[in-house]
């Protein structure tokens, strides 16, 4: 399994490794901040798409 950690603020290199180590050690979560991200992803999708119906 391969996971892709997106920081949404600036972090030293020390602490990406730190998260990248728990979430490589902890897949349960890996999957919660999975389903968070694709869930404000589609969210996301959703505002846009009501605002071009709207236009």
């Amino acid at each position: 399994m391969n996971g892709v950690l997106s920081a949404s603020k600036l972090m030293k290199a020390s602490e990406v490794r730190k998260q990248c180590t728990e979430m490589r050690n902890n897949p349960t979560q890996m999957f919660v901040v999975e389903m968070r991200a694709k869930r404000k992803l589609s969210e996301m999708n959703r505002k846009v798409s009501a605002r071009r119906e709207v236009s």
